[in-house]
């Protein structure tokens, strides 16, 4: 993992979080150091209560070798990762608890129990992630979406993409967030179906499909971040500049996009699975503990913002 430089842009957004209570997470295997020692953190800090989900011997033996403690914490106890995945969406959807965090688990392991027709946690709304990023040469928190599920994703997909993380956003008290939609360039044309997309989207929130932020699109990365290179190219937008969301027109483009400003920009990565019945923390082995504990930091926040609404 690239060198992490920290600069204090998640500690400002995670203020919001020292007056809330804790929020029952279902950990889904955490039978490795980092997987387990992420989720106790989080705990110490007071913004998950967490509900360890695995073989009860795997787990405690992992606590054992690494001098964590998890006396105080609920064992459910599952014979493999599989199992683990279905019980953790079972107690969510028993609404024991409100947040999914992944353990020593592959993604799809999990994923797939949370999508499952029968007894997963699927909404209206097209599942999708989101990478919360700190950028040293950046003012601000920066959402890129979607990088981790969304292979090739439809317009109809990429409204949702795009309205997952708005309201994400907005969840952590932000207004009117600013998105760019991203292309190679920032003319409309039919020989790239990205750049018809994007006007599409634009065109959706005008329309009140989209709600709650300033869209703009299609830009160009550099016209999307910087102002000056949009006014260069004679383009007046109110996001060029000032993005808080880069929606990624393919999966392919949101991964690099992200892994190339961690390994080339020193910026912290925290991850989000938006769209289902909970948010989902996605961490990594190769995460720092600040990205982990800004994962769920940013969940803590999502999970409090969805118990208010009506």
């Amino acid at each position: 993992m690239s060198q992490q430089t920290g600069t204090g842009k998640y500690e400002q957004m995670l203020t919001k979080c020292k007056n809330l209570k804790p929020v029952p997470t279902a950990v889904v295997h955490p039978c490795e150091e980092s997987a387990l020692s992420g989720a106790i953190e989080a705990a110490n800090l007071g913004l998950i209560f967490p509900i360890l989900i695995g073989p009860r011997d795997k787990i405690e033996a992992t606590a054992k070798s690494t001098g964590i403690d998890i006396s105080k914490h609920q064992i459910v106890d599952t014979p493999h990762s599989h199992a683990s995945a279905t019980k953790a969406v079972e107690l969510v959807r028993e609404a024991q608890a409100a947040l999914l965090m992944k353990g020593s688990l592959h993604t799809d392991e999990l994923m797939s129990a949370v999508v499952s027709r029968e007894g997963g946690l699927r909404t209206a709304r097209r599942i999708s992630h989101v990478f919360v990023m700190d950028v040293p040469t950046y003012h601000k928190v920066l959402f890129v979406t979607d990088g981790a599920i969304n292979i090739a994703p439809t317009l109809e997909d990429k409204a949702d993409i795009c309205q997952n993380a708005i309201d994400l956003i907005i969840a952590l008290g932000l207004k009117k967030p600013k998105v760019a939609i991203l292309s190679a360039v920032e003319t409309v044309t039919s020989k790239m179906p990205a750049t018809i997309d994007a006007a599409a989207l634009c065109k959706m929130a005008e329309r009140g499909q989209i709600t709650g932020a300033i869209l703009d699109g299609p830009l160009a990365f550099d016209n999307a971040i910087s102002k000056r290179a949009a006014e260069t190219k004679g383009i007046r937008s109110l996001v060029a500049g000032d993005p808080d969301i880069l929606l990624a027109p393919d999966l392919e483009a949101g991964n690099i996009l992200a892994k190339q400003l961690s390994f080339l920009a020193n910026a912290d990565s925290a991850g989000l699975v938006l769209g289902a019945r909970v948010p989902i923390i996605l961490t990594s082995r190769a995460d720092s503990v600040r990205s982990r504990i800004a994962s769920c930091g940013v969940a803590m926040l999502a999970a409090h913002a969805r118990r208010k609404k009506p």
